[in-house]
């Protein structure tokens, strides 16, 4: 059993998935801290593209 407990811990082909997993749970994270922000950015920008659509 140690054998295989040992053989477990040194393989790293799960590392990548938590790695990727820790990534997004970070970016999901800032995305909620930030959600305020955010909308007011990606909302000012669509208000800018309107407005310049319109004088077309």
């Amino acid at each position: 059993m140690r054998k295989n407990f040992k053989n477990f811990m040194r393989e790293e082909d799960g590392m990548g998935t938590v790695e990727v997993i820790l990534i997004i749970v970070v970016l999901i994270g800032l995305v909620i801290i930030f959600k305020n922000q955010l909308t007011q950015i990606v909302n000012n920008i669509f208000s800018k593209i309107s407005s310049q659509a319109n004088s077309i």
